[in-house]
């Protein structure tokens, strides 16, 4: 009878390690499935990265609008450029000879210091660029800007907003200063620019 119970227990205890073995099998697979619809999923995100960047200076807030509107169309992703020293209305008085936008207007050479945090442009192949048109040109901060960054292997599309004034040369003189990537002509949108017109004129880039 010993004998006879001695084996009974022996064969229970040799079906549970058996049953543990296969349950510890399971639950690797298990951990494994897991992983590997994260990963799926994290490759997937990282597809959907945008590779278009909009990039604007805005002191009122107009620019801004305009470039939220096209990160909203394209899909990309936005960069603001803030002055370190904020433009006040008082800056921007174009009446007065003395005022800061005039004096630095004035001066081709003049490089106001940029105020937000540096953006890496790795993975971008699409660049907007946006800005009000102050005197007739783009703010010097915009200079600031395109000479500190490689535009190699991008394409950069000026956009400019102003009342009255149009995009003129300050397109062309961001190219001469970045001195790297493709730059397109670019466009000048008023403060009453609607959604439609804003897309018509990417559309129409392609």
């Amino acid at each position: 009878m010993l004998t006879v119970l001695a084996a009974v227990l022996l064969a229970i205890g040799i079906t549970a390690c058996g049953n543990n073995d296969v349950q510890a099998v399971n639950d690797a697979a298990e951990i494994n499935d897991v992983a590997e619809v994260n990963s799926s999923k994290e490759t997937e995100s990282t597809n959907e990265d945008s590779s278009v960047l909009v990039v604007y200076f805005s002191a009122t807030g107009t620019t801004k609008g305009v470039a939220e509107t096209i990160a909203s169309i394209t899909g990309a992703d936005t960069y603001e450029i803030k002055a370190a020293q904020e433009y006040t209305d008082a800056d921007r008085d174009w009446n007065n000879s003395d005022s800061r936008c005039t004096k630095e207007q004035n001066d081709p050479d003049v490089r106001p210091e940029i105020g937000s945090e540096p953006i890496s442009l790795d993975g971008y192949t699409t660049i907007y660029i946006g800005y009000p048109i102050w005197w007739g040109q783009e703010p010097r901060i915009m200079d600031t800007f395109v000479e500190s960054y490689n535009f190699d292997g991008i394409t950069v599309i000026p956009f400019c907003t102003s009342g009255s004034s149009a995009i003129g040369k300050s397109g062309q003189n961001l190219a001469d200063n970045a001195g790297s990537g493709t730059w397109l002509d670019g466009n000048r949108f008023g403060s009453d620019a609607t959604e439609d017109e804003i897309r018509s004129w990417i559309e129409g880039l392609q």
